[in-house]
């Protein structure tokens, strides 16, 4: 187990160059000091890890040191070789190129891995897209792609959530994929980084004007981070319910966002009573209007009178119109 960590360590300040002790016990899933007691162990096998203290310091290898260490395990090249998600690709315009690297990869492998690394295309496949394959457009992807790489500063106008439209000059960092959604992160002129819907950038132009790119500034633990500052700030509103067996495995089947928080089991009547959250009172109305008599709101009593009254008005709104 320790060999294994002590590879990895080596192998991830090969590739990815300084590392602070932090970092590493993060990704490694360990505790600081048994970093520390790895170095140590690193440094005592004749690896020549360096550390550099102050802000800005970390471990890494001494330069123009490489290992040559080449043997994969066997979930190694299962990792390397699961299909990838082909609409993602397809946004990033590397379906060919992702294909022509699996092929390659699989050549260069030992023969008795080489067959069955072929058997990972055929036993997992990753579909992203949505049932109903509604696309975002993305209008200025490309021009995105290209200042990612270039570290070319961005003119950019955005429509925010609200509908209003902003203008700003940006220094792309980055790309996310969430689903089958792309989003846009990239730092203001006053440092700050930011996340943008990239189906909501209106227009991107690079600039005659460069960056350096933040050298601590790592994608993934930065959106770990950021998503989850997000969803603990999400407002969230909570309904007592009773509904009928029939629905109970649609609950979580609709175009509401809805969590299903807790449920019991069903009462000689055939009901069942659910906790479910929302994002809002708005959501929750909708959701529940949906499932007509088959769902019955029991708190908070504020809402139920709510429902009844809109299901009233739209009683009256029909017969109205029928009348005419």
């Amino acid at each position: 187990m320790r060999g294994d960590r002590l590879i990895k360590i080596l192998l991830m300040l090969q590739s990815q160059g300084q590392l602070t002790a932090n970092e590493l016990a993060e990704r490694l899933e360990v505790s600081e000091r048994t970093i520390y007691r790895d170095m140590d162990a690193l440094s005592g096998a004749g690896i020549p890890v360096v550390a550099e203290r102050g802000k800005n310091g970390g471990w890494s290898l001494l330069e123009g040191y490489q290992t040559n260490l080449t043997g994969l395990k066997e979930a190694e090249i299962h990792a390397l070789l699961v299909s990838p998600s082909i609409q993602l690709l397809d946004d990033l315009g590397l379906t060919g190129t992702s294909e022509d690297a699996r092929i390659k990869l699989i050549a260069a492998l030992p023969d008795k891995y080489r067959e069955h690394a072929k058997e990972v295309w055929n036993r997992i496949y990753i579909d992203t897209s949505s049932w109903r394959n509604e696309k975002e457009k993305l209008k200025s992807f490309e021009t995105l792609k290209q200042s990612i790489w270039q570290n070319h500063k961005l003119n950019m106008i955005y429509q925010r959530a609200d509908g209003q439209t902003i203008e700003r000059i940006v220094q792309p960092l980055g790309l996310v994929a969430k689903g089958n959604r792309w989003y846009f992160i990239a730092a203001k002129e006053n440092g700050e980084i930011r996340n943008y819907r990239a189906s909501r950038i209106q227009h991107a132009a690079p600039i005659n004007e460069t960056f350096e790119r933040p050298k601590s500034f790592d994608i993934a633990q930065y959106w770990k981070s950021s998503t989850e500052a997000f969803v603990k700030e999400l407002p969230t509103y909570e309904v007592r319910v009773r509904v009928t067996l029939d629905i109970v495995g649609r609950l979580s089947y609709s175009s509401h966002f809805v969590r299903v928080i807790e449920m019991s089991e069903d009462d000689k009547e055939g009901w069942v009573l659910v906790r479910l959250s929302f994002d809002t009172q708005e959501e929750a109305i909708r959701y529940i209007l949906g499932f007509s008599n088959q769902m019955f709101v029991i708190e908070p009593t504020y809402l139920r009178n709510k429902i009844c009254e809109l299901a009233e008005s739209v009683v009256v709104h029909y017969n109205f119109n029928q009348n005419e």
